[in-house]
């Protein structure tokens, strides 16, 4: 058996309405939140992420050429001990060698 009761009827509008309300509060509140928001990140200065990615590619390929650099000076390092090793050793035997006199006397020419 159903009834229809004003009062309760009544009640359901107003439930319904209620909720329609509160939706619409929702949004509101979000998009005050978002704007707020939005005005907080604008004074804080920060950087986009295209910005940020491009700073990053940037200091990637720094630290490669770096890397290259040090690999470079490595080698040159090395190298410049080779010929400094290779410059040691004749002199050291050269200094050791004892020269003989000729056996010629060289008599001064009037």
């Amino acid at each position: 058996m159903q009834t229809r009761n004003p009062l309760l009827n009544d009640l359901a509008k107003v439930a319904g309405a209620a909720l329609g309300v509160a939706g619409g509060m929702k949004d509101e509140l979000e998009g005050q939140i978002r704007s707020r928001l939005d005005r907080i990140l604008a004074q804080m200065d920060l950087v986009t992420r295209e910005e940020f990615e491009a700073a990053r590619e940037m200091a990637v390929k720094a630290r490669e050429e770096q890397e290259d650099l040090r690999q470079e000076i490595a080698a040159l390092r090395s190298e410049l001990e080779a010929l400094r090793g290779a410059k040691k050793a004749p002199a050291a035997t050269k200094s050791k060698t004892i020269k003989k006199p000729s056996g010629k006397t060289s008599e001064p020419k009037a």
